[in-house]
């Protein structure tokens, strides 16, 4: 069995998955699996993938389910995944240079220790350049939440996590007629108990597409306000300081008016934090309409 699965979650996106795929054939370590979860595409993805599976080049496997959202092929990946890691790259992104070798060479140092999670990296623009910052030298292991919030690291970074931890939590939530939650639910839940391996070495090449989650957020969070919601009461709960409870209350508050939820408060994990949150919960919903008048 190959030691780690690269799974991407596509949808109808044939037009750019082939870098992906390109920057795979170019790893110089090959011990891996790449998991294609086709989230319900209606364009050429499966003829494409099935002409890859052909090559024989690279160990492929390949599912298709009806559309659920980015996170709804998250939960298909973890439900299939049978390899000692999991590292997702999504299917505008590439695999960055000798990323596998370089993911297994920090698996080393951890492998044997049961208290952390997997390992932390880099990504990189198509260009080369770090998004955000670099994570500071002296740092040996860490919470995605301390590195945020404590050594104030900036940008997206890349998560390699052990199949077992993840497969321990439960699965995204789906809510009907909405197609996105945000991921951070599971992280934030693997922080409580464990801890990951910083490295600074790029794991991914990122490329911010029109049509993808990152360029879209504000319309996305109109869209999927019961996705938002779930994930802001699990923020308030989770979250070390009031500031950060404050703030996810206001964005819980904003979530529930678009919902039209009157029993937002009585459901608040921080009911107090979430009363005194409601007048800035109400300036972010109209700022959010506002921003998106033009799409709905």
């Amino acid at each position: 069995m190959k030691t780690i699965t690269v799974f991407t979650p596509t949808y109808n996106r044939a037009y750019c998955l082939h870098k992906c795929y390109e920057s795979l054939l170019q790893q110089s370590n090959q011990d891996f699996v790449w998991l294609i979860i086709d989230d319900g595409s209606s364009d050429n993805t499966e003829a494409l993938v099935k002409s890859w599976i052909d090559e024989n080049t690279i160990d492929i496997q390949y599912h298709y389910q009806e559309n659920q959202g980015m996170h709804g092929g998250h939960n298909a990946a973890y439900r299939l995944i049978e390899t000692t890691l999991n590292v997702c790259i999504d299917s505008d992104d590439c695999m960055g240079e000798n990323a596998i070798q370089k993911i297994l060479d920090a698996w080393e140092i951890i492998k044997d220790k049961p208290e952390f999670a997997g390992i932390v990296g880099l990504d990189a623009d198509t260009k080369g350049n770090i998004i955000g910052t670099k994570i500071p030298q002296h740092i040996t292991e860490t919470t995605l939440y301390d590195l945020y919030h404590t050594h104030k690291v900036q940008g997206d970074k890349k998560l390699v996590y052990r199949t077992e931890v993840v497969k321990k939590y439960p699965a995204y939530p789906i809510f009907e007629g909405e197609r996105f939650v945000p991921l951070g639910y599971l992280y934030q839940l693997i922080d409580q108990e464990y801890t990951l391996l910083p490295v600074n070495e790029v794991f991914c090449e990122v490329e911010y597409m029109p049509d993808g989650s990152s360029m879209n957020i504000l319309k996305q969070y109109r869209r999927h306000p019961n996705g938002f919601a779930f994930s802001r009461k699990s923020r308030m709960q989770q979250a070390k300081n009031f500031k950060d409870r404050f703030k996810n209350a206001i964005h819980y508050v904003s979530g529930a008016i678009f919902l039209k939820n009157g029993a937002f408060i009585k459901e608040s994990p921080k009911k107090f934090i979430t009363v005194i949150a409601i007048p800035f919960g109400i300036l972010l919903n109209l700022y959010i309409r506002f921003k998106t008048k033009n799409e709905f």
